[in-house]
């Protein structure tokens, strides 16, 4: 009788001991991936410009809508237009889906061109979405005197504008674009790191202005704008944006098919692509899935659009998938348009 109860009671520990084991895994398995981990967001231009506020206003919400509600943290790789931040997420970043990349998208054009310093392929990246479909307009400030495109056609030497890199979707691209197309009398001054540094240079008046997209042009320009000391004269999109019915398009302007052709190659496909959130190449397709749709929802979460709303600043999400569908459509373009776009927007 007591050997019976020494071995039960050997079974009943043993059986405790199983199921602690098993319980264990089984936790361990439902467990989130996200759970305690740190997401790192890294953006190829300097704190304060458009791509930097998007970022960390997305940060700050993106993680109630992970599964395990990971840090998310932003970080600023500045340099070439944000290609070394492209490259890097190509080259160097872990695809474990701890790393995001939001450089810009003229860049991915930028490899169809065979622009130098790229060392990507931007069909084996994968991309979670954007934040808004971009809507380039051209602003310059009231101490230029260009307060109006027909001023800007008539003026008697070329007017400065901002950029930050041969390539870059804009300033660079759109402007250069404009220029080809409408034949508007402007100079180049690119290699600024940012936004935010072409506005103070703006303000110092070292260049009258630069074309980048409404959407953070109006978050982070807004004293200038409000002041009445910075006017948008040109919208470059195929539609008056709503809160900008008075502006003119570009595509109004063009007096030829080519130059038609031009600025919806260059600059009106391109829209989609700008803000893209992207993930390196080999990223597990399930964490892909996670991040693609947590990013929709945060978009859509009232707390981020009150924020948005707030800081001016626009939400027009565009989905991952989309993004894949035209960088798709890049490696198709026609060899002429390829070499006519080469030459405009690289040389």
């Amino acid at each position: 009788m007591r050997r019976w109860r020494g071995r039960s009671a050997r079974w009943v520990g043993a059986a405790v001991i199983g199921l602690v084991i098993v319980t264990g895994l089984v936790a361990a398995a439902q467990e989130p991936f996200y759970k305690g981990k740190t997401v790192r967001i890294v953006v190829g231009f300097t704190a304060g410009g458009g791509f930097d506020t998007y970022s960390r206003t997305i940060a700050r919400h993106m993680t109630r809508h992970i599964p395990g509600n990971p840090t998310i943290i932003v970080e600023n790789m500045p340099g070439a237009g944000s290609r070394i931040s492209a490259n890097y997420l190509y080259k160097i970043a872990k695809p474990d889906g701890l790393t995001i990349g939001h450089f810009i998208g003229g860049v991915l054009l930028g490899q169809v061109l065979g622009q130098q310093g790229i060392e990507f392929d931007a069909r084996k990246f994968e991309y979670i979405g954007a934040p808004v479909n971009e809507h380039p307009v051209c602003a310059l400030t009231k101490a230029s005197g260009i307060t109006s495109v027909e001023k800007w056609m008539a003026a008697g030497t070329p007017v400065k504008m901002g950029g930050v890199s041969p390539g870059s979707s804009n300033p660079d691209n759109v402007t250069r674009a404009i220029k080809a197309s409408l034949g508007l009398p402007i100079q180049i001054v690119t290699g600024y790191k940012g936004t935010a540094e072409i506005r103070l240079a703006a303000e110092g008046g070292e260049v009258a202005g630069a074309c980048w997209g409404w959407g953070s042009l109006q978050a982070t320009w807004r004293k200038g704008l409000d002041a009445g000391e910075v006017q948008v004269v040109l919208q470059v999109a195929p539609k008056p944006h709503r809160e900008l019915p008075n502006v003119p398009l570009a595509i109004n302007f063009a007096k030829t098919e080519e130059a038609r052709r031009l600025l919806e190659a260059a600059i009106h496909n391109d829209s989609v692509l700008v803000r893209t959130y992207t993930l390196p190449p080999g990223t597990p397709k399930d964490r892909v899935q996670i991040l693609r749709k947590a990013f929709q929802e945060t978009l859509r979460d009232p707390a981020l659009l009150a924020e948005a709303e707030k800081a001016k600043l626009e939400i027009d999400p565009v989905a991952g998938e989309e993004i894949e569908r035209t960088v798709a459509g890049l490696f198709k373009l026609d060899p002429a348009m390829i070499a006519k776009l080469r030459t405009i927007l690289l040389e």
